[in-house]
């Protein structure tokens, strides 16, 4: 069992930057990937960029790509995501994701392929 918890939401105005945090504990995450998804009303749930526990390897949504960065740190269990040059259709619940074995499998970007979630944390950019 893995538990999750995100944090670090907001609001915040268009160009503005916010860095999410996710707290993972339970067990070990070697071999693990651990993503970031999202979901705006009436939208369904996309992802946005995952990181492989172990090695650091990463990979981001093409609508992220140079503006978003994750990073994970094991000293505090805990994998971030840092959000510059936020834009209005940056607006979502976000959620932190964790699936084992799945970063390398071509499955990272469909999300019933991750077994444990979050609770999401809202972010909100003004215009």
């Amino acid at each position: 069992q893995v538990q999750l918890v995100e944090s670090g939401g907001g609001t915040v105005q268009a160009g503005g930057s916010l860095r999410l945090s996710c707290a993972a504990s339970g067990r070990s995450l070697s071999g693990w990937a651990l993503s970031w998804f999202r979901q705006a009303p009436g939208k369904e749930r996309e992802f946005i960029a995952a990181t492989t526990w172990s090695t650091g390897m990463t990979n981001y949504a093409d609508s992220v790509k140079g503006r978003f960065t994750i990073s994970r740190d094991y000293a505090k269990n805990t994998v971030s995501l840092q959000m510059n040059r936020l834009k209005p259709e940056d607006t979502a619940l976000y959620y932190c994701a964790a699936g084992r074995g799945i970063f390398y499998s071509g499955n990272l970007y469909d999300e019933h392929k991750y077994d444990f979630w979050g609770q999401g944390t809202q972010v909100t950019v003004s215009s």
